[in-house]
């Protein structure tokens, strides 16, 4: 029988996300913006994920913890996710380091941009803190992991992607027995453990933690007490309940919500150009591993009012045409070849230009025949008339990033430089 909405643990339940990071390894792409916010998927952003996993496993209170060139992601939040009502005491609440506890204090690390809101928290007069990266690409049913939390008692419960154990030395991983109890924490090892039931796979760390908060309350208090400690969830806080408490692992394929029961566990950390350039040109192929037609786990986002996309002229070499491409609304396709590619809204490109294996963020305007291959273009950019990118690296070098898959981002102060010395 299912468990009654009332009773449902998420709604004694915050979900703290930690969206204050930059994401450097983005480049350019946060230059103006902190990772949660970077665009994402042809209309929503990074950070909608995490939001849209809360609400739609039945949060009603969510708190965003913001910090690095915040003002993109405090605009999304508020025009995206401000239909919350507190007469039916459910908010999201945007939380800036605001240095409230120091003048010369602002968050130090993860952990510590809890403790500087315990008193926040504590008016949220909730049971358990779900705590949760912004910048991750997944669908998660949370219900299912605080169930888990409460059933087996624990004082930490950790979210872990069960990946093989070769690849595992990228991440922070867990050595678990075979109730999955979490025996070790180990930070990016050379010899990664693998599990009880399959020694060539390992579990690593997502950085989704669920605590009781009068437990997790006490021990913020502690560590912030603590000269020698980073305040970090995954540095300090984790591996203290690993030595001293009970911490247990929630296997991701157990909650994660897939678009059919044979469809692959999906989460990406879209965190470098190639794997953010990867993660749009797999959204166009025939059947994309991430669902994002799902109606029954919708991801939420703040719509622009636009009008539908538009193609226009049917001639030899200037067809407006989109294969194998996802096109959001407001779009003008005019007499342009689109192949494999992901346009956010308001992009306008025109005659005889060629978009290939391209993701275009909002309003980027394309002028006439120019040609764009394995390119991620930020939003706003003018496309100059004729350009050729994608296609030779080393000229590509001269002017634009150019990763070390050979994608080619493009901002508008790379073309400007390039237009200044011609």
């Amino acid at each position: 029988m299912a468990t009654p909405s009332m009773d449902r643990l998420s709604r004694r339940t915050v979900a703290f996300v930690l969206a204050g990071g930059r994401g450097s390894r983005l480049k350019e792409l946060t230059d103006r913006r902190a990772k949660p916010a970077v665009p994402f998927g042809g209309k929503t952003r990074i950070v909608d994920f995490a939001l849209s996993n809360a609400l739609n496993s039945g949060i009603r209170k969510m708190a965003v913890a913001t910090q690095y060139k915040a003002h993109s992601l405090i605009r999304h939040c508020q025009r995206g996710w401000s239909f919350f009502r507190a007469e039916r005491n459910e908010y999201l609440d945007i939380l800036p380091a605001s240095q409230r506890v120091s003048e010369e204090k602002w968050y130090l690390g993860t952990a510590d941009a809890v403790t500087q809101n315990i008193d926040i928290v504590d008016d949220y007069d909730i049971d358990y803190v779900l705590i949760l990266a912004g910048d991750h690409i997944y669908k998660m049913d949370y219900e299912i992991m605080l169930q888990q939390h409460v059933d087996t008692g624990a004082d930490v419960t950790i979210g872990c992607l069960t990946v093989p154990r070769e690849e595992a030395s990228a991440f922070g991983v867990m050595a678990v027995d075979a109730d999955d109890r979490v025996t070790g924490f180990l930070e990016k090892p050379a010899d990664p453990p693998g599990t009880p039931d399959d020694p060539a796979v390992t579990l690593a760390s997502m950085g989704i933690y669920v605590f009781r908060w009068s437990y997790l309350r006490e021990l913020l208090q502690r560590d912030a007490d603590d000269p020698h400690s980073k305040h970090d969830f995954g540095g300090d806080i984790i591996p203290w309940i690993v030595e001293n408490g009970k911490a247990v692992a929630h296997r991701f394929t157990q909650s994660c919500v897939r678009s059919s029961a044979e469809a692959p566990a999906y989460w990406r950390d879209v965190g470098t150009v190639d794997a953010y350039w990867k993660a749009h040109i797999d959204l166009t192929d025939f059947t994309p591993a991430l669902d994002l037609w799902d109606r029954d786990w919708p991801i939420w986002t703040y719509s622009e009012s636009v009008p539908p996309a538009k193609f226009i002229h049917d001639e030899e070499d200037r067809r407006g045409l989109a294969i194998s491409s996802m096109v959001a609304g407001g779009c003008i396709v005019s007499g342009t070849e689109v192949r494999n590619s992901v346009l956010f809204t308001m992009v306008n490109t025109n005659s005889y230009a060629q978009l290939h294996e391209s993701v275009l963020l909002p309003y980027v305007n394309v002028a006439r025949s120019a040609r764009l291959t394995r390119c991620v273009v930020d939003s706003g950019v003018r496309i100059p008339e004729g350009i050729v990118v994608g296609e030779d690296p080393e000229e590509d070098a001269r002017w634009f990033r150019v990763s070390e898959g050979g994608v080619t981002l493009i901002t508008q102060d790379m073309l400007d430089r390039r237009a200044a010395a011609s």
